[in-house]
């Protein structure tokens, strides 16, 4: 037992020694208004009129419903053009939600200078920029059943704000929420874990962010697990997966009652690049995939075998799939690769359903799971839409130091400490 402890921690040691990379750093970046003081002093008022009805109670929780969009997309190290439209992956016009998560893989390429050098921010500070400006492009209405909500408290602006976004090599996460519900965000934290070369460099693995919004807690996790399309492949993508459920962890705050592990929020999702394939004969998977016969490649989708037969994600669930596999497309064109001429040598990679999401536990209800269409990546970008319950504690009379000493003390704490990276607006 202790040699293979040995076996598996040294490289690790070795790595980490030479490389002086921290592939656990818990810096990320997130969005801090110039007038956030302000803005917390007009929310802790409360003066709006669902706010008074309820502060009659001292203690009174409620719940409230909200929608969380999901998506994942492995760019294939394409930087994006400033013009690309982001709409056809966030659909704001047709689906606003309230929060935002949005996973992607090989924002960089994957070559030796980018997974043992330093991050390049610049390519995720263009993600953000994008998604700032499709988000924010105009104010748009929300929940018609409470128009309280919808207009923010005391006017404070609807715009998106970025709570979290991190990035270990090529693998990005970012998190918005609608301007008013920015200051019931707490305890922002990330927790990345490489699962690479060596078993922990970043260029495969995972960056797992938790918030707590109001009292629920939430975990997403982003992942891109080790590829490959030979037999047995699913067995390091399994081992890569409960590495990360192993060694993904939080702070549990000041009176350790935070979640310390994945598993343990309120919310859970993992999206990513999981790289599952179909367990078919290649020639056999593009027929059916031509055919649209979903049902048959599904039933020998590896991700789904491994459920259904208990290898991994154990209590995990899966939206049904109804879309086209996402992988792999020749870039800028609706043809799967091996649809044309290969060139010499070239490896040969049968369509799958590699990007996924799949949520843990109660209190998430999906109501879409499908594909975007933006053709840059030999990927397809997938996303998913939930309504979640919210649980809301109200307490009258200590209503500013609800607002005020956990979150707002505790982040003023942290920019003194340097904790944190901040976009500025």
């Amino acid at each position: 037992m202790l040699g293979s402890y040995r076996e598996v921690m040294w490289p690790r040691l070795v790595a980490n020694k030479i490389l002086r990379k921290s592939l656990g750093s818990n810096n990320f970046v997130a969005d801090f208004p110039p007038n956030t003081d302000q803005k917390l002093i007009e929310a802790s008022g409360l003066a709006d009129e669902r706010s008074k009805s309820i502060l009659h109670n001292q203690h009174k929780t409620t719940l409230l419903n909200y929608k969380v969009f999901v998506s994942t997309w492995n760019v294939g190290g394409i930087v994006p053009d400033d013009g690309l439209d982001m709409e056809d992956l966030l659909e704001t016009h047709k689906t606003p939600c309230d929060i935002y998560v949005l996973g992607f893989q090989e924002v960089v390429p994957l070559r030796a200078s980018n997974v043992l050098g330093s991050d390049n921010n610049k390519v995720s500070t263009k993600w953000n920029s994008l998604i700032r400006d499709a988000l924010n492009k105009r104010a748009r209405p929300h929940r018609d059943e409470d128009l309280s909500e919808s207009k923010g408290i005391n006017g404070i602006s609807q715009d998106f704000r970025c709570i979290i976004s991190k990035q270990m090599v090529g693998i990005l996460i970012t998190v918005w929420v609608r301007g008013d519900l920015w200051p019931y965000i707490r305890y922002p934290s990330v927790s990345c874990v490489g699962c690479g070369i060596m078993g922990c460099l970043g260029n495969k693995g995972s960056v797992s962010v938790r918030f707590q919004l109001h009292e629920t807690t939430f975990c997403f996790v982003c992942s891109h697990l080790a590829s490959g399309g030979r037999d047995r492949d699913e067995r390091q993508r399994n081992s890569d997966v409960n590495e990360i459920l192993a060694r993904s962890s939080f702070p549990r705050g000041s009176s350790l009652d935070l979640p310390k592990k994945i598993l343990d929020h309120d919310r859970v999702v993992f999206l990513g690049d999981l790289n599952y394939r179909i367990s078919l004969p290649e020639e056999k998977t593009r027929l059916l995939v031509e055919s649209k016969k979903w049902n048959i490649l599904l039933e020998n989708d590896q991700l789904r075998m491994e459920i259904m037969n208990g290898q991994i994600f154990r209590g995990w669930q899966e939206g049904i799939v109804k879309f086209a596999p996402t992988y792999k497309y020749v870039p800028n064109s609706d043809l799967y690769y091996g649809c044309i001429t290969y060139k010499k040598d070239e490896k040969k990679r049968a369509p799958a359903w590699c990007d996924r999401i799949i949520w843990y536990g109660n209190g998430l209800k999906q109501h879409e799971y499908t594909r975007g269409e933006t053709k840059i990546s030999d990927h397809r970008p997938v996303k998913a839409i939930f309504t979640t319950e919210i649980t809301v504690t109200r307490r009258g009379k200590k209503i500013r130091n609800f607002f005020f000493s956990d979150r707002f003390e505790e982040r003023i704490g942290d920019i003194d400490s340097k904790d944190y990276s901040w976009i500025s607006t």
